[in-house]
């Protein structure tokens, strides 16, 4: 059966990378692109920078979401309600500013909640690549187990994802992209988004607020565990660990005898938004890693990764990155986990609730 989901996996990531071509970035010469990637750190690592969490991923100041009505839902008292607010991030390279602004779609944050007539503990719940439409993340989330296990449920768009991406070329965000720099800024303003998305959610009464993330936003979550203190949990999923290991993996660095200096230096220039640049504000026992033994498209050696650098316990499931084979076991794990620190309800789950399946209107 994994090998099977693993075929899925392979399929869709040979879509989605061929259909990219080479960027301008990999038509460099060997050297140009060590040298490019060279700079890209310079610019971004400056031991000052490092010195504390807040010196990079500078703090959001309190937002005022607009907040619009979706649906009720159905026998609760809760609803389903909609959040946006714009963005304040800046980017911290001067010389991106006007490319980044040029997206102005981008400059919106939306959020998706499904919310308790009293709030509630909260889970962010991060989606990966090409992700974030509110409907599809319906499926993909078990959110009326979440909700019916007494947390409020915040679904967020990634920057250049969902509403926030080009209308015209939903398949090709910028980030994260072939340019570092636009990698760079885009997971600073991620953090830079959900840090004012947690600290909204526990203004308005959440005692405390969780985040999980699958794949793309499994590496946010893991990063923001390095950087927001509020965290109450993080549970990266089926995660990325490193933008390099990816590039290697897919063909994206140059021939065989180029690719290790080539990773190097990509890992360098990235190095600034990396899970493993900074320690884990959260403990340990706050923290659990799910990854996915026929995954090929992050394969389990991104998630022990992280494992190793959080010091926290990894559940194996023997599906793939698309095709979750197992997910169930993953579930009752992280049920565990909530209850026994105080978060989640002490209520045991059915197994046909566990299963991601939207919330009824």
């Amino acid at each position: 059966m994994g090998a099977g989901a693993s075929i899925v996996d392979r399929t869709v990531a040979y879509f989605i990378h061929g259909r990219a071509g080479r960027t301008s970035h990999e038509l460099l010469s060997h050297r140009e692109r060590i040298e490019a990637l060279f700079q890209i750190h310079a610019e971004y690592g400056a031991p000052e920078l490092f010195a504390s969490p807040d010196a990079f991923f500078a703090p959001p100041d309190p937002i005022d979401p607009r907040v619009f009505d979706v649906r009720e839902l159905a026998r609760s008292g809760g609803r389903v309600v909609d959040a946006s607010w714009q963005s304040r991030f800046e980017p911290f390279l001067p010389s991106m500013r006007e490319a980044y602004a040029a997206h102005s779609h981008n400059a919106t944050v939306h959020t998706r909640l499904y919310a308790h007539d009293t709030p509630r503990p909260a889970v962010v719940l991060i989606h990966g690549y090409l992700g974030g439409h509110f409907r599809l993340e319906e499926l993909v989330w078990p959110i009326r187990w979440l909700y019916r296990r007494g947390l409020d449920v915040a679904v967020v768009q990634l920057p250049f994802h969902g509403l926030r991406g080009e209308p015209s070329k939903p398949m090709s965000p910028p980030f994260p992209g072939a340019d570092p720099r636009m990698t760079n800024e885009g997971f600073r303003q991620a953090i830079f988004d959900l840090r004012a998305l947690v600290r909204w959610l526990r203004a308005r009464g959440s005692r405390e607020v969780g985040a999980m993330g699958m794949s793309l936003g499994g590496y946010t979550t893991s990063l923001l565990a390095t950087v927001e203190r509020d965290l109450a949990f993080a549970i990266p999923m089926i995660p990325l660990a490193s933008i390099a290991d990816v590039a290697r993996d897919t063909g994206r660095l140059g021939t065989r005898k180029q690719q290790d200096e080539q990773h190097r230096a990509l890992e360098a220039a990235n190095f600034i938004v990396s899970p493993f640049a900074r320690p884990s504000l959260v403990p340990s026992d706050r923290v659990l890693i799910v990854a996915a033994d026929a995954d090929k498209i992050t394969p389990p050696a991104h998630a022990a990764r992280l494992s190793h650098h959080f010091a926290a316990d990894i559940v194996h499931i023997p599906g793939s990155h698309l095709v979750q084979i197992g997910v169930r076991e993953a579930y009752r794990r992280i049920a565990a986990m909530l209850r026994a620190i105080d978060v989640m309800e002490p209520r045991e789950s059915a197994a046909p609730d566990i299963l991601p399946t939207p919330v009824a209107a």
